[in-house]
């Protein structure tokens, strides 16, 4: 098989990276296997971290796994998957952005499901595979949020930090050199409340636990 032309890489590489970072219930494996599958075809930004992260996990059980994924991000608001968060925190402005996450989608013919935050990153990068420029465009307009989910993924020890990584490595230009950069990268913008962002420290911390 030849692989995919270039332009389709990037597309690909965000529909993959939004089906592993989805809650792995019992169609886990079948998903996984048909990313592993895609996967095989392509080659270019972010493909070999998310061939890492299959492998990592590929042996791990659907249960073990799911109890996993909760404990890295649903128990932790440094390693959330909504975006506003790192950027806003537990703050009113975070009301806008999400209803101009909305608006965002709305004006590419695409609606989100009403079950979900329009800032999940699973849910962008739905958004980003199925119209490729304005998805890239959101992502890269959030990237900051991405490194510092990035970096937190990182710190845990988690596998998960591949896919971040990978789709990191599709958006144009450097990313912050260090979580310091990305959090004046993050809190950029008029002055609000940051109460919220308490838990987006500069020191690395919360390693317990770690998935592996």
């Amino acid at each position: 098989m030849t692989r995919r032309a270039s332009g389709a890489v990037v597309p690909a590489v965000h529909q993959s990276a939004a089906l592993l970072l989805s809650y792995p219930d019992d169609r886990w494996p079948s998903r996984l296997a048909l990313v592993g599958e895609s996967l095989a075809l392509l080659g270019g930004p972010g493909t070999a971290p998310l061939r890492a992260f299959c492998e990592a996990v590929r042996d791990i059980p659907v249960l073990t796994l799911a109890e996993r994924y909760v404990t890295t991000f649903d128990r932790s608001r440094r390693r959330t998957l909504h975006l506003t968060y790192y950027t806003d925190g537990d703050t009113r402005r975070r009301g806008g952005s999400l209803a101009e996450w909305k608006r965002r989608y709305r004006a590419h013919g695409w609606t989100p499901p009403e079950d979900e935050l329009p800032d999940h990153l699973p849910l962008a990068l739905e958004f980003a595979a199925r119209c490729p420029d304005p998805g890239t465009r959101l992502l890269t307009d959030h990237r900051a949020a991405l490194e510092l989910l990035r970096m937190a993924l990182e710190d845990f020890g988690s596998p998960y930090a591949h896919v971040v990584r990978g789709v990191c490595a599709t958006l144009p230009g450097q990313g912050p050199a260090d979580r310091a950069a990305a959090l004046r990268l993050a809190r950029g913008g008029p002055a609000v409340e940051l109460v919220g962002l308490a838990p987006f420290s500069a020191d690395p911390a919360d390693r317990q636990g770690a998935v592996r």
